[in-house]
């Protein structure tokens, strides 16, 4: 067995903030949960982790790697098959967030982790849907939780590759050489991306959140990111 890499540095919570058991990781596409947050999960073994993946459910190629890559993180996971095609026709909100429910084995948890309402980088529209779904649900009671994390990434618009936002972001981890050597053969290795690939150059060293304890606090910033 892999010994467990040693965990990464620079996460402080606030000091308000619960300790997550029971963690559910909403994603898009299997890949998101170690690109942007991977270096978490790999520095918490002790939580209860289940990620559910909305897309690429049938896809022989990605659907049996994010099994291996569950297996790694030692989570639970789910994967659908929501429409993922070239064209990126929009879903309708309310399939997103049956996929969603669908995938989930409960809808309580101390803490979830979703993208963006405006992505990682310029631009997916499977990513943005997702965290609307997701806070929707929160919103309406489908789902709670004590603390809503968004991936904070961006990429000045296309100009850089996806790395952590220095604006807003309320939480920031820096991952040991360990930890990031993991997430980036996770990537390499497993889910098989080319060494020049976008995916492999991407997998940021430094992970980044933004945290949200109620439901009107995220409501009220999503409003006021959209998508341009």
């Amino acid at each position: 067995m892999r010994n467990a890499p040693s965990r990464t540095t620079g996460l402080h919570l606030p000091k308000a903030a619960p300790r997550p058991q029971r963690v559910a990781v909403v994603v898009a596409h299997p890949d998101d949960e170690i690109l942007w947050c991977g270096g978490l999960l790999l520095s918490h073994p002790e939580w209860s982790t289940f990620v559910a993946v909305l897309c690429r459910g049938n896809d022989l190629d990605r659907s049996p790697r994010f099994r291996e890559v569950r297996s790694s993180l030692h989570v639970q996971g789910a994967i659908g098959d929501l429409d993922d095609g070239p064209e990126q026709s929009a879903l309708a909100q309310e399939a997103v967030e049956e996929a969603v429910l669908s995938l989930l084995p409960e809808t309580d948890f101390d803490l979830i982790l979703t993208h963006s309402p405006r992505g990682e980088y310029t631009r997916h529209r499977r990513h943005e849907e997702t965290s609307q779904a997701v806070l929707s649900l929160w919103t309406r009671g489908a789902l709670t939780t004590k603390s809503l994390w968004l991936f904070a990434y961006e990429d000045g618009h296309g100009a850089y590759l996806p790395r952590a936002d220095k604006g807003e972001t309320l939480l920031r981890m820096t991952l040991s050489d360990a930890i990031s050597g993991e997430k980036h053969r996770l990537i390499s290795e497993v889910y098989g991306f080319d060494e020049a690939s976008w995916e492999a150059r991407t997998a940021p060293r430094e992970e980044a959140f933004r945290y949200f304890v109620t439901p009107s606090a995220a409501a009220g910033w999503f409003r006021d990111n959209q998508p341009s």
